[in-house]
């Protein structure tokens, strides 16, 4: 018998995040998937694009001095204690891969990020579930989790899938019970989503030496294709994965567009308001064709189909596919009477209300 490479245990037992950005033959795929940004991209980003010397034959380097000042800058920060990476995501590998012995546990909430278990798995730790109450994370069932194993905390807020949030307080008192030696990661991918703002998560990292902050350009700043992502760290977390991350994740393009997005205030203010308005907008919309859509404080909802005299969210799903209209199903989460569906523009929202019309006509 031929014995054939087999990857480590921890490895051939994920169950892989797949983001849904489907195929259609439809021209006009209205995708709502993937939380992208409804505006696109900033204006300056184009502008910046235009006047790049393209010299793609050398290395960028490492860090870009003029990215970490710009994010210093605009968000009121210490750009020594900023590190960009290949999108947040590498950085929730990397602490991972830093932190975790094998069989260390990292607990993550209920319903978050399906990255914080898979990275953790991948690294050789333990993923711990803390059970939500209702959608939202529990600081109480968090800290009940923490054991003398327990190594990292990962808490997105507000989160996704569910668009809940955690106000300052539980997120302070969430700390408070920890151990010091025990990391606290403020996963603030839809920060800027927030009205009131998110700048306490910075401070804490600016007073305890185990509380990091990943951000994102993904979102609201419209550069998801660039992968690009940064974090806020004590000195001592920064410098150790520093020295692990791979020098050249990012590449030329992504730092040049970043600086350019982060400059554009006017684009920002534009697209925090779009998303405003349709947070208020779409659920009282929504209620008025008979479907219940949960309160977001980011860039999506979860639409409910638990409801008598409503589709099934598969069914629903299926039907908004064949008008060219992509939603994301949360079977991964075990929501399956669920579907999350991205804010896009004006007119896409305005497109995809008439098909949920239509959708609630045709199943009376």
């Amino acid at each position: 018998m031929t014995v054939t490479p087999s990857p480590k245990k921890a490895v051939a037992s994920l169950v892989s995040y797949r983001p849904a950005l489907g195929k259609s033959a439809n021209k006009d795929l209205i995708r709502l998937s993937a939380n992208e940004s409804a505006l696109g991209w900033a204006p300056k980003v184009e502008e910046a694009l235009r006047k790049m010397p393209f010299q793609l034959n050398h290395y960028d380097v490492p860090q870009s001095a003029e990215l970490h000042n710009a994010i210093a800058k605009r968000y009121g920060l210490e750009a020594e204690r900023i590190l960009s990476a290949n999108g947040s995501d590498e950085l929730i590998g990397l602490i991972c891969t830093a932190y975790l012995e094998d069989g260390d546990e990292a607990i993550h909430t209920q319903y978050g990020f399906l990255v914080f278990p898979q990275a953790t798995t991948i690294a050789g730790g333990v993923p711990v579930v803390a059970a939500d109450e209702g959608l939202t994370a529990s600081v109480d069932n968090i800290l009940a989790a923490v054991t003398e194993r327990t190594k990292i905390i990962f808490l997105a807020n507000p989160n996704n899938p569910t668009g809940t949030l955690l106000s300052e307080a539980e997120v302070r008192r969430l700390h408070a019970g920890l151990p010091s030696h025990v990391i606290l990661v403020l996963d603030w991918a839809y920060a800027e989503y927030v009205a009131e703002g998110m700048s306490y998560g910075a401070r804490m990292v600016e007073a305890f030496e185990n509380v990091v902050m990943f951000r994102t350009f993904s979102k609201m700043h419209g550069l998801a294709a660039q992968r690009l992502g940064w974090g806020y760290f004590p000195s001592k977390i920064r410098d150790v994965l520093a020295s692990i991350r791979p020098p050249f994740s990012i590449n030329t393009i992504a730092n040049v567009m970043g600086i350019a997005a982060i400059e554009d205030r006017a684009f920002q203010d534009k697209s925090f308001s779009h998303n405003q308005k349709w947070q208020s907008e779409f659920p009282k919309r929504m209620a008025e064709i008979g479907l219940s859509v949960n309160e977001t404080h980011a860039n999506f909802f979860l639409i409910d189909f638990s409801g008598h005299n409503v589709p099934s969210a598969k069914q629903a799903v299926q039907f908004m596919s064949d008008k060219g209209i992509l939603l994301r199903e949360m079977v991964p989460y075990k929501l399956d009477d669920y579907l999350r569906i991205s804010i896009g523009t004006d007119e896409e929202m305005e497109i995809v209300l008439s098909a949920f019309q239509e959708l609630m006509e045709k199943n009376q």
